[in-house]
């Protein structure tokens, strides 16, 4: 049971002070705490600097004055500097590390109300922690132009108790994750895991971030987004510099990047800041880092880590602080291995590397991801086109089967919600614009293949030597569908979507069956 109640509290160099008789008729808060008559403090434990000694003996000689009953334990600390967060709250830390507590049988607060701020908020850390299993206690004086001993009040630090305020930290977080994905409510699990953890780095880290992925998997996109959640967070004043390294050539790469004075090469007949300069304050994303010169990647390493660059010409360095996020589609490390990457540079941008998954590998995001792409276009043309529920059905049947490739990620998908919304009439996609649709799609891709893709496909079906290329082309598409579907009249229907709607009793099955003869193949081959 709990008899004792106990204070620690840090001597006030400046509300604690007083002389004569005259420190009586001021508020001085560790004082007044022992003046209230409805709080009974046992044993107080006084800490004080070395300096304040003479204080701190008259503060412990007036505190056994009014509070006879209270217990007065002096205990001299020594701080080079009261400021100074990682000193304070070391020795504060191994002052109650050795202390005796007794949880059991005593009632411990920590007073917050003097000492510098950096020695309150360590205070606070190691209450909150339960270094210290102590509540908070806090003295307030009394109003302006009164005497008196003011008042006090305890803070509980149990913050499981605190619902509200824990659920409010939740909101926020997922907040930050559904801007990230641009408010699209994904079902990958393992790409929802990823975003939360980019969602935690860009909060709480300024080092680089470095995005892997396939072409259109959405990396210069999440960049953006991760530079507008931090402008939100107030830790960005800057702008968003984008540059395509791919883009940058010659001599004009080192001007664009870092610009040059007025002279520097012939045709510079101006001054020129450079990209590093304009993202000062900001983020810059360097898409396709890979593709940067050895010259390039140099400076760039510099200017990383050094936060100072020198422009094409100059003599005098330019200074940029900026947030770095950096693209590639590219194995950095081979590019290393290869010669092709400098190796210190990598070292310096992966500390974080986050690789975001092509569309092919997270289908069932395709369905939102599709809402998401005709709610674009309806912001951007103001026109709201809608699909019927057949034609929906129909489309991500396809999007989400083997079939659909998605070689070009979410610029193909992009591409072709444009197509269906600018021809859909009077607002509605329709079956017959789903299936024109898919029927370009497969044959994008399909033109795209190689050959020695499509024997990869047929390989061990039939001699390639025996057919011609143009044969093998659309054999090989007849293949992919039918691995990708469960019986032949399913792969029948994906494959005749369109001539089958012009024939009454439609048997494709049957054709199915009979194009797989000419090249002396069955079903069951598949």
């Amino acid at each position: 049971m709990v008899t004792t109640q106990v204070v620690f509290g840090l001597l006030g160099a400046k509300l604690d002070a007083g002389e004569g008789e005259s420190r009586w008729e001021q508020w001085r808060p560790t004082v007044a705490l022992c003046q209230h008559e409805d709080f009974l403090i046992d044993r107080f434990e006084l800490l004080y600097e070395s300096k304040y000694g003479p204080m701190a003996k008259v503060v412990a000689d007036d505190l056994r004055h009014v509070s006879p009953e209270t217990r007065v334990c002096l205990h001299e600390m020594s701080f080079c500097d009261p400021w100074d967060l990682e000193e304070v709250y070391g020795k504060l830390h191994s002052f109650f590390n050795s202390y005796a507590f007794r949880s059991d049988e005593e009632r411990y607060l920590v007073n917050i109300t003097t000492g510098s701020h950096v020695q309150q908020i360590c205070l606070f850390l190691l209450a909150e922690s339960r270094h210290v299993p102590a509540e908070l206690l806090q003295a307030s004086p009394p109003r302006r132009s009164k005497r008196g001993i003011g008042t006090y009040r305890t803070i509980d630090l149990d913050l499981s108790r605190y619902d509200q305020l824990a659920e409010r930290f939740a909101l926020e977080q997922r907040q930050g994750v559904s801007y990230l994905k641009s408010g699209i409510e994904t079902r990958n699990s393992r790409f929802n895991e990823l975003i939360e953890r980019i969602e935690r780095v860009a909060i709480h880290s300024r080092a680089p971030m470095l995005i892997t992925g396939p072409t259109g998997a959405g990396k210069s996109q999440l960049a953006r987004r991760v530079y507008e959640l931090k402008k939100q967070r107030r830790q960005l004043s800057g702008p968003f510099v984008e540059v395509n390294c791919a883009t940058l050539r010659g001599d004009q790469a080192m001007s664009a990047l870092f610009g040059h004075v007025k002279g520097a090469y012939t045709g510079a007949t101006a001054a020129r800041d450079g990209l590093l300069r304009a993202a000062d304050g900001g983020m810059l994303f360097l898409d396709e880092i890979g593709e940067l010169g050895a010259d390039e990647q140099a400076m760039l390493l510099r200017a990383i880590e050094e936060k100072h660059f020198l422009p094409v010409g100059a003599d005098t360095e330019a200074m940029s602080d900026f947030q770095l996020i950096v693209g590639t589609n590219r194995d950095l490390h081979q590019d290393v291995d290869a010669g092709v990457f400098r190796e210190d540079l990598l070292a310096r941008i992966n500390l974080w590397t986050f690789r975001l998954p092509g569309l092919a590998e997270r289908r069932e995001d395709i369905e939102p991801n599709l809402d998401y792409e005709l709610s674009q276009y309806a912001a951007k043309t103001g026109t709201v086109v809608r699909m019927n529920k057949e034609a929906r059905e129909r489309f991500l049947r396809f999007a989400e089967s083997d079939m659909a490739t998605w070689r070009a990620n979410f610029r193909d998908l992009n591409a072709a919600v444009t197509r269906m919304a600018t021809l859909a009439a009077g607002g509605r996609i329709s079956i017959a614009l789903v299936d024109e649709e898919i029927l370009r799609l497969r044959e994008q891709w399909t033109s795209a293949t190689d050959t020695e893709s499509v024997q990869a496909v047929l390989s061990g079906l039939v001699e390639p030597t025996q057919w011609d290329r143009f044969d093998l082309a659309g054999l090989a598409e007849v293949v992919r569908v039918c691995r990708a579907s469960k019986t032949l009249s399913d792969a029948g229907r994906e494959l005749f979507a369109v001539s089958r709607t012009s024939k009454a009793k439609p048997n494709d099955a049957d054709r199915l069956r009979k194009y797989l003869a000419r090249f002396g193949m069955e079903w069951d081959d598949l």
